[in-house]
């Protein structure tokens, strides 16, 4: 049996660890200590399944700290200081 393509483009809402790391920008190991620190949400499990939840990472994802006196690029282009 073949899979039929699925008419309506949409992302997926529960992510495994591997896609959940590549979501967010960094490898597992960091995502791991992101979990384990706090800073990234723990996993639901679904059956056998450990998936976490794509909204869940972007709430946490905006919660994180930016960098101080960091130049946006933005304004290096423009050449504002």
């Amino acid at each position: 049996m073949t899979a039929r393509a699925d008419p309506i483009a949409y992302p997926p809402r529960g992510l495994s660890r591997d896609e959940a790391a590549r979501y967010i920008g960094v490898g597992t190991t960091k995502f791991d200590e992101l979990v384990a620190s706090g800073q990234m949400p723990r996993p639901k499990r679904v059956g056998a399944r450990v998936i976490w939840d794509r909204l869940r990472l972007d709430a946490a994802f905006s919660d994180l700290p930016e960098l101080e006196n960091a130049p946006n690029p933005l304004d290096r282009m423009l050449g504002t200081p």
